[in-house]
């Protein structure tokens, strides 16, 4: 019997994609790099950090920045990037998900965020969602981004549960290789990008029968 629900965030509860490419393209750009939405999908489920360096290489500029610079580079991204996100509101949740969320709540099941971005509680906010979830796992306490199963763990563990009782709900490669490692049942939300190892793939949350995921 699975126990809670353990989510990503972009992607899943909300897109949130399209201002981290406007706001990494303009970036990129200010640097002498182009970046198109084919590379985008690299950067998806993975850290600020880890994107820029993957911008950097795409680049061939990896050793032209101190790691001091490279901090002011991706604070320059994230400023843009929250600027962008002052536009969004409840009606920004992907279908589906606030009645997902209802129904969870109402079974008594915890829910928890695994998202890399920094900025998650603040985008709950703007969503109207922040009371739905138990807790949100700060990404400044890990180690180690996506694929490493880590956050996810961590999450179970914030839950009161193993991560076996778990279900985990991502729309990225590197979020879906993360919830097998920590040995949950793993939800792939299909948004565009091809997805491997899933225990079950949807386009959208109520498509999913709580129940039946529980019994999983």
């Amino acid at each position: 019997m699975k126990k809670g629900f353990v989510f990503d965030l972009d992607g899943v509860i909300t897109d949130t994609a399209k201002y981290h490419y406007i706001a990494w393209k303009e970036l990129a750009a200010e640097i002498g790099i182009e970046i198109d939405l084919k590379f985008n999908e690299q950067l998806k489920g993975i850290s600020r950090m880890d994107s820029l360096e993957r911008i950097l290489t795409l680049g061939n500029k990896n050793d032209a920045y101190t790691e001091v610079e490279k901090e002011a580079l991706a604070t320059k991204k994230n400023t843009h990037y929250v600027q962008l996100l002052q536009s969004l509101t409840p009606d920004d949740l992907l279908p589906g998900v606030k009645t997902f969320l209802d129904e969870a709540k109402a079974k008594n099941i915890p829910c928890a965020i695994a998202s890399a971005s920094k900025n998650a509680p603040f985008i709950l906010d703007k969503l109207g969602v922040m009371q739905d979830f138990d807790t949100i796992v700060d990404p400044a306490t890990l180690k180690k981004g996506k694929p490493d199963p880590e956050i996810f763990i961590q999450a179970a563990l914030a839950l009161g549960i193993e991560p076996a009782e778990a279900v985990g709900f991502e729309d990225a490669q590197a979020g879906i290789d993360g919830i097998k490692a920590a040995g949950m049942y793993a939800v792939g939300v299909y948004s565009g990008e091809e997805l491997h190892g899933a225990d079950v793939i949807v386009e959208k949350l109520t498509d999913l029968n709580i129940d039946e995921l529980l019994a999983k």
